[in-house]
């Protein structure tokens, strides 16, 4: 046969081969036959052996398969397609040996197919080879991350539209299954949405699909530890130490889930595990001052924050934190230090500055503040305290009249007759103790007395019951009922029992001493009296209440690492504590003796008797121990953490009146509430009372 006939005779089984292959989806048994046709005309036709062995594949007669690309594959072993379809095949056939080496042919000839190191690795974790796997998984992901069809969708949600990036992805998927960066990127959208539950789910699912995507892990325990699932962001951050690509930062977050855990000493290990290897690191001295000021060691921390400042002058938080020990006191050295780092900062910014440059200068205000204070310069701290409150203020969105309507609405959702009738469901174990107010109220010395007995632990300020009060809240916010009393209204017996297991079961991990009674010291928990009567009925709530203007004044100077938005204007803090005092009016009214209140200065006068009070609403016997509760060994994380180790003092009862040439404005939305303390006026009282 000549040359010409025989190239006539292969290209008409080759074009057959054409309309064939479009079959393998829709028929791929079509497929087979018209690839055996194929090679009944042109026996050992490549393209005719690589069609049989993928509609084999997809037929599930794997074995048949294998044997077929493997010989193909031995024959032509630099061609991609036929390795990847080996690979495929002989994963799904069990032989992963034949699979690893099939993908690593595959991976080495064409590093740009996420595909197939994802699926690389799946085998090498098959095979016990879980390093290589997580570095296959690696590849992978760098592989993807060069896509054009992922960079746009990427793109479109740094952009914040949601829609295109969503269209994009879509796009990219169809016809395959969706791999593990596209995965992250949806869940990342969702939490860009504030969906946070799918936004979890699909994170999961991307570390799920290529276990060693570590920037997905990462991100998934960002994502945790925001819903307060500590538990689960320890393991994952536990996995993250032992990636195969050495990175500090991963150690970082460990400590910082420990913290958030209350294991201040496996952080502490940590921090200076990482420090003895690299010392400038100003951050990580400055972590590392937290958690020993928590640990109650003052003297290191003092060390710690002063050699964070010392890398990095104009570390304001590091300056606050010093500050902020309130025994220590700064000297004219280190106000010079901080003045000359808001100068250093100023130059730095330029006309637009930063937002964290922004952190810097507030809380080098504040610091300012607190050692004008100590060296009894009132009108300089006050204009610092001033000046560091007004920018806060400015990265805040916290509306005074906004808050007023929902303790309205709060007050409407509990009337009496509701909470007298709403005896079953709930939780009624007396686990939980409760103590609520404003910061700066006296609820750390509160804390820290109940501590000191030897059948109450001490945790620190949990945020459970706010988490579950905003999910429920949320379904108002989205219209399923009408205002929070139907939301209240609709929780039957077996909801609210539900709802106070997923407290204990929430909050169970923060409890390592196996005492009867624990403590969650979250003092926003006010807001959500009524919350803790229905769900947790048998729990003892403590109200601590200062005097208002020493504690707004107290407030407004304080700081906070988060939250409290109400605290950094002078009218506000004095319209929350308003707020705060009209609802906890309401429930002494609607619910006699369900809240025990502490004044902090009647405390501070005759501790003796209200501390037996005190444990004697909680049901615990008296103990020495509780009167010397500076003595007590235990971390403690709040604002107080030093002036609770020391015994009562006085100095803080009136500090206040040295700054009310400057406090109108405070004064002025306290209103009546001053004259009042420590009961409510009667502007303030329901009018059933």
């Amino acid at each position: 046969m000549s040359a010409a006939h025989s190239s006539a005779a292969q290209a008409a089984p080759e074009a057959r081969l054409a309309g064939a292959a479009a079959l393998l989806e829709t028929d791929p048994a079509a497929a087979l036959a018209a690839a055996e046709d194929a090679l009944a005309a042109a026996p050992g036709l490549p393209q005719a052996e690589l069609l049989a062995g993928q509609a084999l594949r997809r037929l599930g007669r794997m074995a048949e398969a294998v044997t077929r690309l493997a010989a193909l594959a031995q024959r032509h072993p630099a061609v991609p397609a036929v390795q990847w379809e080996l690979g495929q095949a002989a994963s799904a056939a069990g032989e992963t040996a034949r699979a690893i080496a099939a993908l690593q042919a595959l991976t080495a000839q064409v590093p740009a197919v996420p595909e197939g190191w994802f699926l690389l690795a799946s085998q090498l974790r098959s095979d016990g080879r879980d390093g290589e796997a997580w570095r296959a998984d690696l590849s992978g992901i760098n592989a993807a991350a060069s896509e054009p069809a992922l960079v746009a969708a990427a793109l479109a949600m740094t952009e914040g539209d949601f829609e295109t990036a969503l269209a994009r992805l879509d796009a990219r998927a169809a016809g395959k299954s969706e791999d593990a960066p596209a995965r992250r990127l949806r869940g990342e959208i969702a939490w860009r949405q504030g969906d946070m539950s799918r936004a979890v789910a699909l994170v999961e699912e991307a570390v799920a699909m290529a276990p060693g995507f570590d920037l997905a892990r990462e991100f998934l325990i960002r994502l945790l530890m925001q819903g307060n699932r500590l538990p689960e962001a320890l393991e994952h951050a536990q996995v993250l130490q032992h990636s195969p690509v050495p990175n500090p930062g991963y150690r970082l977050i460990l400590a910082s889930v420990l913290v958030r855990l209350g294991d201040q000493e496996g952080a502490r290990a940590l921090y200076e595990e990482l420090l003895a290897r690299r010392p400038d690191q100003p951050l990580v001295w400055q972590n590392l001052g937290h958690v020993l000021k928590t640990l109650g060691r003052q003297a290191d921390a003092v060390s710690a924050y002063r050699q964070a400042v010392r890398r990095q002058p104009t570390l304001g938080e590091a300056w606050w934190s010093l500050a902020n020990l309130k025994t220590v006191k700064l000297d004219a050295d280190d106000m010079a230090a901080m003045t000359s780092a808001l100068d250093t900062l100023a130059r730095e910014a330029g006309p637009r500055p930063t937002e964290a440059k922004d952190e810097d200068i507030f809380h080098l205000h504040f610091a300012l503040g607190k050692a004008a204070e100590d060296l009894g310069n009132a009108e300089a701290a006050f204009g610092h305290y001033d000046r560091g409150n007004r920018l806060r203020r400015t990265l805040l969105r916290y509306d005074a009249d906004d808050f007023a309507s929902e303790v309205s609405a709060t007050i409407a959702a509990f009337p009496a007759p509701f909470l007298a009738a709403a005896i079953d469901g709930g939780v009624a174990a007396r686990d939980p103790v409760f103590i609520v107010g404003l910061p700066r109220s006296g609820s750390t010395l509160v804390e820290q007395i109940l501590a000191s007995h030897s059948r109450i632990e001490g945790t620190m300020e949990l945020p459970d019951l706010m988490m579950i009060a905003s999910r429920l809240a949320a379904r108002v916010d989205e219209g399923e009922f009408a205002d929070l009393a139907a939301l209240y209204a609709s929780l039957g017996p077996a909801d609210r029992r539900r709802l106070g297991e997923e407290y204990l079961d929430r909050t169970h991990v923060h409890r390592q001493l196996g005492r009867p009674h624990f403590i969650d010291k979250m003092p926003n928990n006010w807001q959500h009296v009524g919350l803790i009567r229905l769900i947790l009925p048998g729990a003892t709530i403590i109200d601590a209440r200062r005097h208002p203007m020493g504690c707004c004044f107290s407030g407004w100077k304080q700081h906070f690492a988060r939250g409290q938005g109400f605290s950094y204007d002078l009218a506000d803090i004095g319209r929350y504590y308003r707020d705060y005092v009209r609802l906890m009016a309401h429930f002494d009214a609607a619910a006699p003796g369900l809240v025990h209140r502490v004044i902090y200065e009647q405390m501070v006068a005759d501790t003796e008797t209200e501390v037996q009070r005190l444990l004697a609403h909680v049901g615990v016997d008296f103990e020495p121990a509780c009167l010397s509760f500076w003595e007590t060994d235990r971390a403690v994380r709040t604002a107080s953490s030093e002036q609770v180790r020391r015994p009562i003092f006085t100095d803080g009862v009136d500090h206040w009146k040295r700054f009310e040439p400057w406090l109108d404005p405070l004064a002025e939305a306290l209103g009546d509430v001053v004259a009042a303390y420590p009961e409510p006026p009667t502007s303030l009282l329901p009018p059933a009372i």
